[in-house]
């Protein structure tokens, strides 16, 4: 990767599918763009690392232990390690997920 990128021009929706692109792997940091068509979700999970999802354009719902966050442009998610969570997009939504694990 270059030391810039412009991450909206990544954005591509697949009719009915979720796209990944990964922008950066280090060691201790992944970030990846995720571009949901339209109706479609990602079932509940959870994570071993700690992060954050920043909601580029879109429209969604991210459930959060329990508790419904809307997905629009420019909101920012704080995701603990283990957290449960799942993803609905409701338009064509994307946004950037960027975990990492703490040196121990």
């Amino acid at each position: 990767m270059n030391s810039s990128t412009d991450v909206k021009k990544l954005i591509d929706y697949s009719k009915g599918g979720i796209l990944s692109k990964e922008i950066i792997r280090k060691e201790n940091l992944d970030v990846t763009l995720f571009c949901m068509a339209k109706g479609t979700s990602i079932s509940e999970h959870t994570s071993t690392k700690e992060g954050f999802v920043y909601v580029l354009e879109g429209k969604g719902v991210f459930r959060l232990e329990g508790k419904d966050i809307i997905m629009k442009e420019g909101v920012l998610i704080n995701l603990e390690k283990n957290a449960k969570h799942s993803l609905k997009a409701e338009n064509d939504t994307s946004f950037i997920l960027s975990l990492w694990k703490n040196k121990e």
